[in-house]
């Protein structure tokens, strides 16, 4: 007689097309019993996968309450996930990559059997068509792994496959970015200062501000009488429609000093008459009052760089012109991400600030007039009297040497009145504008060499007071020895 299978237990049998097929039943994600039912060619691999099942049960965690679609899970998630809790930019991006690339060609996989296998295979071919660059690549492995992530949470699957894969190198590569030289953007600013929107731009390529920062910005956000503005909401055109909201990160919300060359051009565009007040109480408008469309706004942008002469950039390079030419003027990227809005500082400093041929020349050149210069010339020139030499010594003239030729250089290099207006309170006077290499050498020589001098002198002096401390208790205490063995009888009252 066959044995029955305890309740729990499972069956693994047969089936009429010769596969074989393990049932038990478990818990699901629903919080309800299910019967769920795993396949294999033969008995014993049907009956691994039975006891993998069982096994997961025992450790508490639920089976899928339904065999998802790749395709319908990313429904559900943009549905239920993204657009409650993304913002709406975030949400339109993440539903375009799903509905091009990731659902007609991925979404017939099954959630739980999707591999890592199918995933490369999906970029490789991505990359290999060469339509979309490395960063839109990038972007479709990422959405994909957010969802995946979901699922991980919902624990409808065990690893998120997305996170195995590897970027192929796209044939499209973004282009480089090249912001604007120091001539170029004071070229565009006099060309834009006579146009409407031309404190629009002054922020934009003062603060490196974002176009739906600039374009969000209120009247009581800004303080004339404090000289300051707060940057607090953006304006961002979803699928056609303009819509306020919050920032792109919390490091975004930044207050900032509202220099003269802006607070000019906001009073002109606050008592330009003929100019509708927006009903939204935003700084810039349109010629009706509504909010200024951000595409209206590029194009504009584009058309007075065609206006003016200079190269046609996004209207976003702004960020990374000024951050670049911040760099130029020796500003710390701290100070840079502070203004910028960003998270993190490795961001001012890998993504927006560019070096340009002229700072690595003038680095290079540097580094050359350091080490270039003759040991023996440069010895002889610190030797003594006595005949001996001192490399040290030899090394620092050496490099003050440099450093007052360099000074000299950087007089002659010194940026535009218009952008030491904004731009100012950074190191100067050396050939590169890079802080690690014109800041602190030369500066901390001689602070080092001021302070060691103070700690000499102030223990000197503090030598001084104790031998003078210690001769005279040294001379009352031999006064008194004396003055004991001249009169006796004072010696022994005093004993006494």
């Amino acid at each position: 007689m066959a044995r029955r299978h305890s309740n729990g237990e499972g069956t693994t049998y047969q089936r009429k097309d010769g596969r074989w097929e393990g049932a038990v039943y478990v818990l699901t994600t629903s919080g309800v019993r299910k019967r769920v039912r795993v396949y294999g060619a033969t008995r014993a691999e049907a009956h691994k996968k039975l006891t993998e099942a069982k096994a997961k049960n025992d450790q508490g965690i639920p089976a899928a309450d339904k065999s998802w679609k790749l395709g319908d899970y990313l429904d559900y998630w943009l549905a239920e996930v993204v657009q409650r809790t993304k913002r709406p930019k975030t949400y339109e991006q993440y539903e375009l990559i799903c509905r091009l690339n990731l659902k007609p060609v991925l979404g017939h996989h099954t959630l739980a059997g999707l591999s890592v296998k199918a995933v490369q295979g999906f970029l490789n071919e991505q990359a290999a068509e060469g339509h979309y660059s490395s960063r839109r690549i990038e972007m479709m492995r990422n959405t994909l792994s957010a969802a995946l992530r979901r699922a991980m949470r919902e624990e409808l699957i065990s690893r998120n496959v997305a996170r195995l894969v590897e970027l192929p190198r796209a044939e499209t590569q973004a282009s480089e970015v090249i912001p604007w030289t120091i001539e170029e953007a004071q070229q565009f600013l006099a060309t834009a200062q006579h146009h409407r929107l031309h404190a629009a731009f002054v922020l934009a390529l003062f603060y490196g501000m974002r176009r739906g920062e600039v374009l969000g910005l209120r009247w009581q956000d800004i303080d004339f009488v404090e000289g300051t503005f707060d940057v607090r909401q953006q304006l961002q055109d979803v699928k056609g429609k303009i819509e306020v909201g919050p920032l792109k990160t919390n490091a975004s919300r930044r207050g900032l000093p509202l220099i003269k060359v802006a607070a000019d051009a906001l009073v002109v565009l606050r008592d330009l008459t003929g100019s509708p007040a927006s009903a939204h109480g935003l700084v810039f408008s349109s010629t009706t009052g509504t909010p200024l469309n951000p595409r209206n706004f590029g194009r504009t942008f584009r058309q007075l760089c065609t206006e003016a002469g200079v190269r046609i950039i996004k209207l976003h390079h702004q960020r990374h012109t000024a951050a670049t030419i911040m760099l130029r003027l020796g500003i710390p990227p701290r100070v840079v991400q502070l203004i910028l809005g960003h998270s993190h500082v490795s961001v001012t400093q890998q993504i927006y600030q560019h070096a340009d041929m002229d700072v690595k020349r003038d680095a290079l050149e540097a580094l050359q007039d350091v080490l270039s210069q003759p040991t023996d010339s440069a010895e002889k020139s610190t030797e003594g009297a006595d005949g001996n030499r001192s490399r040290q010594i030899s090394r620092q003239s050496t490099f003050e040497a440099v450093v007052k030729r360099t000074q000299k250089t950087a007089k002659e290099k010194s940026p535009p009145l218009l952008w030491s207006t904004f731009f100012r309170g950074g190191p100067g006077g050396a050939r590169t504008h890079d802080t690690l290499l014109k800041r602190s050498n030369y500066c901390c020589v001689h602070e080092r060499t001021t302070e060691v001098k103070k700690v000499m002198e102030r223990r000197t002096r503090r030598w001084i007071l104790g031998v003078v401390a210690v001769d005279l208790a040294v001379r009352h205490q031999a006064q008194d020895s004396s003055s004991r063995c001249s009169n006796p009888r004072r010696a022994d009252s005093e004993a006494a």
